[in-house]
This record gives structure tokens, C-alpha cells and sequence, in this order.
């Protein structure tokens, strides 16, 4: 007989053919419990995930790992409650399918929330399964993922509920920066079940499916009177724009765990490790002369840097984080000569590319991040400054705003960085410019590295002269000509070379190439203390 669990058949001998009466009492028992374990939910509660556009636990198990690849542990495990009624109420595995298995040939370990259970509700004996493979996730040094999809703690087991959530958090603490953590919001995660994946690394989620509050519409109608959808106040597409708190919204289960697959690809499975390599057939001396014209000839005029990522990277294979948040900056994994990167890059289409509350914590983040895992960054630059305005000063543009100078300026991993137009400012030191320890600096021509631009410049340096359009033109070329270009900081060191555009991958995979070994240390210290 051959009963099927995940995506491998694991075949039991017949009673039967074993010898001793005790021995074929326990496989008897064993086959017992794997068909039980095997069926997954009942026929009803499946038909029920299925009508709303979801998988079960362990077809997103499935469908997420290599075929066959699957070892689970802990199957038969189950809670301890005897209180309200929970006695009478056992169901192995206990709400949560746990595990290791590979992507890709890579190993990683997983656990599936399983919503028809108990409505995924966390209790001790399921925070225990999930504490137990992050343990393993960390001995070993290989990625966690977690598919979630639950209601929060489960009430009935009232503290030993919340401290098992405690023991997952302490668990995510001390794996942050050495493995990655990534969560996959599948169904509804209220209270203690959006803390966990709000410290991982990177959150997807699944429009119309899955939601992330604290607390969910009907709390927040009593507490404070607001009358709220759970799309509203928590869904795919709220968190992915509005709050940031998620990096994707999916489209539905499984482009979401497709999704996964390919992002995983991008990166190490833990800090120790270099990236992955993937071959090219793209020359990493590919030139493309369309660049020459990406910059319009007035300064006032936007144009797409995504144009630019696209053009540089190998095979036009860009795959961008928080696409709808903040979108005056573009953050995101792509290769160069088969070596995955990080990119930061203003955006001149939003906002001017100017850095605000938003975008200096969408980009702190991932610099952060890449600089964990040993992930080279390319800081595209064509940014006239910080966002003015009372709203962003009343909301702490100063100290969110040093949130990416930190990130910056700590990160040691190799930075190579092209000014395309305005670097003003603050914030030209910002982009992890030569003083942040930038290791290979560029400017197209078309740069302009000044502390503001002409205009501004010119209205306060020569106030007693702006009454006169005349003069205040002379003034405004004069300021041009002598700063708003990449030579002047070439002549101190502070620029590299200015490059023609056409040339950028070229010159960039030749930088990357030549830092490959770079070694440099921060001081010793417990930790430093960002401007949270």
C-alpha cells in the first residue's frame, strides 16, 4: 500500500510480511495515522479553501517546493489543551505543516499555516513545530519561509498560546541577518500572527485573500467608531502601497508561490555564503547607445529610471521590491554578469526622485538587507534632495531621512554608483556617495553635483541682484558652468570617471569584477543604534 504525504509516496510493507505480532500492531498504527495525517482536511473544509481561491497547507507545500523534495516532521504531533472542550478535539500536526526541502536544488525550510484547522490558530505545540525548524534553519544555515494563514493565538490555551508566540519572535531576532526569512501572507493574520512575519526579511501577499491587522474591522469599530473593510484596513494591495508593510501583492495562491520560487533564486542561503551565480549568454560588454538619449535635455523634464535598470542588467531580468510604495525611489534584485545585485535608484518620474519619510525607509531596508547577505549594490542617482515641507518635518524626515545615510554608511559589502543627472545636496551625500565608502563612483555627463541647483543658488547667493531677470540668467549659467556638472568633483577624487552612457553595464560588471574580493570590517560594537 502506498500512502501519499506532500508530494512523496511512502510506501508501508503489509502487516503481514513482518514478523513478530507487536511489529505489525505498529505499522498498522503508523499506516492508520498516515492516512489520517495524509487526507488533510476534510472533503468539506477543502472544497471550502478551494471556493475562496485557496489552496490547502500542503498543496502550497507542493507547489512551492521541488517535487519529491519534501521531508516533514513532526506529523503527528498534537496540543496539550484540555480546557474548553479541547480535550475531545485532536487533530495530528495540529494546525501546521512543517518542514525542509529544496527550491531549485537549494535547501529550505517551511512551514504551512493550515486555516482548516482550529482556523490556523497558533498553540503551544504549533509554535512548537515552528520553533523547532528555525532552530534546525539555523544550525544548518538555510533560509525559512513561512506560508501563514491564521487567526492569531488560539484563545482556549490562553498564555501558553502567547508564549508560544514570544518563542517564535525570539526565534526571528536572533536569525535576522544570518538566515533569510521570508513570509507569505496567505489568508487572514490578526494580532500575534503579523508580528512574526513583520520581522522577517521580505512579506508577499495575495489579493482578495489575505489580510494583516493588529486588530480586525469589528475591534476597531467598537475601540474607535471607524467603520472599515479588512481589505481596507489590512489587505494585499493597502500593505503593498499604502502602509509598505508588505514588498508584493499577488495575484492569487499560486502566482504567489511561483513568485516565491523565482525570487528565491536571488539569494544566499545564509550570511556566510556569496550569492548565487546563474550563467548568462548577455556580454557583460554590451553596450547600449539608446542610454545616450535617456536624459532629456531640460532639467525640469522626467524620464523612467527603470529604463536604465533594464538596459544594464542581464537579460532585462529586474525584479523589483515595493513596486507600488514609495515609488519615488526603485529598489530591487537583478544580475550582472550572473552575479545577483542589489539596486537603489530615484525615480524622476515620481516626486522628482526627491528622498521623503517613505522612500529613505523602503531603501534603508534593503541596503540593510544586502549588506547581511553579502549582496553587492548599484545606486542609480538623480536626486534634487530631501522632500520640503512641514508634513514631512512634523513626521521626522530628519531621522527617517538618516535611517539611509546609516544603511549606507555601515554597509561594507562592494557599492558602485552612477550619477545620471542631479545629485543636490544632502542627499548627493546620502547615495551612497565617495565619503560614504563607496567603492566606484561614476557620472554620466549629464551629472550635476552641486549643494542645490542654479536657481536656488542663485536667489540667495545674489539676492540684491534678483529683480533683474538679466543678471539673475548671467548669474544662473555662471553657477552652471562652474558646478552643476560631474567635474568638479572628479577633480577632488569624489567622482571615479564619467562615463559615457552607452557604456554603463560594461564599466559597472568591470567595477564588480575587480571588488569580487573586497574585505573591509566596521569596529567592533554590540550593535550600532540606528535612528529607528
Amino acid at each position: 500500500m502506498t500512502v501519499t504525504i506532500g508530494t512523496e509516496d511512502l510506501a508501508l510493507p503489509e502487516p503481514d510480511d513482518l514478523p513478530g505480532s507487536e511489529m505489525r500492531a505498529r505499522v498498522a498504527e503508523l499506516r492508520k495515522l498516515r492516512e489520517r495525517v495524509a487526507s488533510g482536511p476534510s472533503e468539506r473544509a477543502t472544497k471550502s479553501q478551494h471556493a475562496k481561491g485557496k489552496l490547502t497547507a500542503r498543496e502550497r507545500i507542493e507547489m512551492l517546493l521541488d517535487d519529491g523534495t519534501f521531508e516533514e516532521w513532526d506529523m503527528f504531533k498534537e496540543h496539550r489543551c484540555v480546557d474548553f472542550g479541547m480535550g475531545e478535539s485532536h487533530i495530528p500536526g495540529d494546525g501546521v505543516v512543517t518542514g525542509y526541502g529544496t527550491i531549485n536544488g537549494r535547501m529550505v525550510f517551511v512551514f504551512s499555516q493550515d486555516f482548516t484547522v482550529f482556523g490556523g490558530a497558533l498553540s503551544e505545540a504549533h509554535a512548537e513545530k515552528i520553533c523547532k525548524i528555525m532552530d534546525h534553519a539555523l544550525k544548518v544555515g538555510a533560509p525559512v519561509i513561512g506560508l501563514n494563514d491564521s487567526g492569531g493565538a488560539r484563545i482556549q490555551e490562553g498564555v501558553a498560546a502567547l508564549g508560544g508566540y514570544a518563542d517564535v519572535f525570539q526565534r526571528n531576532v536572533m536569525a535576522s541577518g544570518v538566515i533569510p526569512q521570508i513570509s507569505m501572507i496567505m489568508g487572514p493574520c490578526a494580532g500575534g500572527a503579523v508580528y512574526s512575519p513583520a520581522m522577517t526579511d521580505f512579506i508577499f501577499m495575495v489579493k482578495d485573500s489575505s489580510y494583516m491587522f493588529v486588530t480586525g474591522p469589528e475591534v476597531v469599530k467598537t475601540v474607535t467608531h471607524e467603520e472599515v473593510t479588512a481589505e481596507e484596513l489590512g489587505g494585499a494591495v493597502t500593505h503593498s502601497s499604502r502602509s509598505g508593510v508588505a514588498d508584493l501583492a499577488l495575484e492569487n495562491d499560486v502566482d504567489a508561490l511561483l513568485m516565491l520560487r523565482r525570487f528565491f533564486n536571488y539569494l544566499p542561503l545564509n550570511n556566510k555564503e556569496k550569492p548565487p551565480v546563474r550563467q548568462t549568454n548577455d556580454p557583460a560588454d554590451r553596450l547600449d547607445y539608446s542610454l545616450d538619449t535617456l536624459v532629456p535635455d531640460s532639467a525640469n523634464k522626467a524620464y523612467d529610471m527603470k529604463e536604465l535598470i533594464l538596459k544594464m542588467v542581464d537579460d532585462t531580468d529586474f525584479f523589483e521590491i515595493q513596486p507600488d510604495h514609495a515609488k519615488n525611489i526603485v529598489i530591487g534584485f537583478a544580475r550582472m554578469e550572473g552575479q545577483t545585485v542589489g539596486i537603489v535608484a530615484n525615480q524622476p518620474m515620481v516626486l522628482a526622485g526627491c528622498l521623503d519619510i517613505k522612500s529613505s525607509i523602503k531603501a534603508g531596508r534593503f541596503v540593510r538587507f544586502c549588506d547581511a547577505f553579502n549582496i553587492p549594490i548599484i545606486t542609480l542617482v538623480d536626486v534634487p534632495g530631501f522632500m520640503p515641507g512641514t508634513a514631512q518635518e512634523y513626521g521626522g524626515i530628519i531621522k527617517h531621512g538618516a535611517k539611509l545615510l546609516y544603511a549606507y554608511a555601515e554597509c561594507t559589502v562592494p557599492k558602485v554608483t552612477l550619477i545620471t543627472r542631479k545629485a543636490y545636496g544632502g542627499a548627493y551625500d546620502v547615495m551612497a556617495s565617495k565619503h560614504l565608502r563607496g567603492d566606484v563612483n561614476f557620472a554620466w555627463p549629464s551629472a550635476e553635483i552641486a549643494v542645490m541647483g542654479p536657481k536656488g543658488a542663485v536667489e540667495i547667493i545674489f539676492r540684491e541682484e534678483k529683480g533683474d531677470p538679466v543678471k539673475v540668467a548671467a548669474r544662473e549659467a555662471e553657477y552652471k558652468a562652474k558646478f552643476a556638472n560631474p567635474f568638479v568633483a572628479g577633480a577632488r577624487g569624489f567622482i571615479d570617471d564619467v562615463i559615457m552612457p552607452n557604456e554603463t553595464r560594461k564599466r559597472i560588471c568591470r567595477s564588480l569584477a575587480m571588488l569580487k574580493n573586497k574585505d573591509i570590517k566596521n569596529p567592533w560594537r554590540k550593535h550600532g543604534n540606528i535612528p529607528l
